[in-house]
């Protein structure tokens, strides 16, 4: 029995969304296996999108983190193929938590960051064709945002938050000393 992967949907959204790719271009056929599936998930859902390469996977998280103030949704792409050292190791840890904390900072970011033994294996999951992991991180920022934008809109009957003329329990009285 062949393995079977199920996917959502895509996600519809009222106002197109603005999507960075961020790729290391260290591997080039692989990157641009990778950044062929992402551009085209993008296009399906109706968002706009803009390209930067940085040198390798480690400096990705900081140009999102750069990043974020001007884009929606984030796709980090490269890959990281194990070699004789450790390095493997730390380029895979670091990169994959950078994203994770930038992530819970509320950042939508799809990892695309392919780690593999070898060659054979990048190639497989990079094709656009086949397994597509460009495609499928751009379909998780983009299913990310959706659920951003599904919670950070207010909800009608809400009440206003407390305005800073209000002195709320804990807070020191500008007036007093």
């Amino acid at each position: 029995m062949a393995l079977q992967h199920d996917s959502l949907t895509p996600p519809k959204f009222d106002t197109a969304p603005k999507v960075l790719i961020v790729i290391s271009p260290y591997y080039g056929e692989i990157a641009t296996e990778l950044a062929a599936g992402a551009a085209r998930a993008i296009k399906l859902a109706g968002a706009g999108f803009e390209t930067i390469e940085v040198p390798g996977a480690l400096e990705i998280p900081t140009a999102i983190r750069l990043a974020a103030k001007n884009f929606d949704a984030f796709v980090a792409l490269g890959c990281v193929i194990r070699g004789e050292t450790s390095h493997y190791e730390t380029v895979c840890n670091d990169s994959a938590r950078g994203l994770m904390l930038l992530g819970l900072e509320g950042l939508c970011i799809g990892n695309g960051i392919l780690t593999v033994e070898n060659m054979a294996q990048a190639e497989l999951r990079a094709d656009a064709n086949g397994q597509n992991k460009g495609g499928g991180a751009a379909e998780a920022a983009l299913h990310l945002l959706a659920i951003r934008r599904r919670f950070t809109k207010p909800a009608k009957g809400r009440i206003a938050p407390a305005s800073e003329h209000i002195l709320m329990a804990g807070k020191a009285d500008k007036g007093t000393a």
